[in-house]
């Protein structure tokens, strides 16, 4: 598959995702997919089980939009670095418990790697900054 499909899909997730249209998200993943969201430490698998994180965190910031500013692809990998941003006006549900909403704004780098396997992604790690998430959102010392 070429590089410039690869990140096709890729985008298309995040694109997805910020727009809210959950079938289109589930649509880009492989019936067995996994997300593993290393700041947070939730590990997703199939498509309906990571739609309901990405909801989670949705519902907490509804606004949320992730804009991608760098993309590498080699092989069946493809790498984004983002910019997640967006204000908490409702609860933020984690495994440590729930963050009320602050309604504060906030704005977070991130990378998504994600594994391609024919047109859709098979496996996907999400690293992101989640001290400075809180920190911006009053949830944690500055």
């Amino acid at each position: 598959m070429a590089e410039q499909d690869l990140i096709r899909i890729a985008r298309e997730n995040i694109e997805a995702f910020n727009a809210g249209d959950w079938d289109r998200f589930k649509a880009a993943l492989t019936p067995d997919s996994i997300n593993d969201e290393v700041a947070t430490g939730q590990r997703s698998q199939g498509p309906d089980q990571i739609a309901q994180n990405a909801q989670g965190w949705k519902r907490a910031f509804p606004d949320a939009k992730g804009t991608i500013a760098h993309v590498i692809a080699s092989g069946n990998t493809v790498v984004l670095e983002l910019t997640w941003e967006g204000t908490q006006t409702g609860p933020l549900v984690g495994p440590g418990g729930t963050i009320p909403a602050s309604g504060k704004r906030q704005v977070t780098r991130a990378a998504f790697i994600a594994t391609i396997q024919g047109d859709q992604i098979k496996e996907s790690h999400h690293y992101f900054d989640m001290m400075a998430l809180l920190q911006q959102i009053g949830a944690a010392p500055r």
